[in-house]
């Protein structure tokens, strides 16, 4: 038998209607399937946006997980922390679901040992920065947006310089959170003079072989990842 007659005769026998079942019970059967088909695959989709799976290989663990524990995004004087998927996945569902595609690319690095050492890494960082910075500017800052909404912010308790960055380029839509805080979450990778963006202000660029993936504590007035304190 060709594998054209199976594929036939199990068409066949899936539309003919069925002998022993009713019409309501068989309606039953597959509402029941679809929830716990939908209940394993939320549950699924959430673990995949938790800490401890985004830690688990020791690329992202020992890399740039390593700097977010040294910023004010981990540990703050208000207790709250941003994981990973807060600043990486979309929490609206359509955008998350894109965000989740887009990322299954991520296996073929860890499979082929992309950035597997600290060495490869950081001769990837730079890429992998331009990467996020270009998808965080095409969505106009979305995942910072999760947080942070600039009709909440109050301007009083913002320093002069930062005030006056909100109030204008957040308001005209010139730039967007991204232009400004390339650095707020991990540190910035030495960028060469042409290749883009590199001086974001409030942002020092380290100089070539100084981006540490273990950040010195910070000078006074700075926040780790360069960013100045008060914006």
């Amino acid at each position: 038998m060709t594998i054209f007659q199976r594929l036939r005769n199990f068409w066949v026998i899936v539309r003919r209607p069925s002998v022993h079942y009713s019409l309501g019970f068989l309606t039953l059967g597959g509402f029941i399937g679809g929830i716990i088909f939908w209940g394993a695959f939320n549950t699924a989709l959430e673990f995949t946006s938790t800490e401890k799976f985004c830690t688990g290989c020791h690329e992202m663990r020992d890399n740039v997980f390593q700097e977010l524990k040294t910023t004010i995004h981990y540990t703050n004087r208000s207790g709250v922390r941003a994981i990973c998927s807060d600043c990486h996945v979309p929490h609206n569902w359509t955008d998350k679901m894109a965000r989740k595609m887009q990322a299954s690319k991520e296996v073929w690095a860890k499979v082929f040992g992309t950035v597997d050492t600290q060495d490869k890494f950081r001769a990837h960082r730079l890429e992998l920065a331009q990467h996020e910075w270009a998808r965080f500017k095409a969505n106009d800052s979305l995942e910072c947006r999760n947080c942070h909404n600039y009709e909440y912010m109050d301007f009083t308790r913002q320093s002069q310089r930062a005030q006056a960055m909100h109030s204008t380029y957040l308001v005209n839509k010139e730039k967007t959170c991204i232009d400004c805080h390339k650095g707020i979450a991990h540190r910035l990778p030495h960028i060469p003079p042409g290749q883009s963006p590199s001086d974001t202000p409030g942002q020092v660029v380290p100089k070539e072989g100084d981006e540490a993936l273990a950040p010195a504590s910070p000078a006074p007035g700075v926040a780790p990842g360069g960013a100045k304190t008060g914006g």
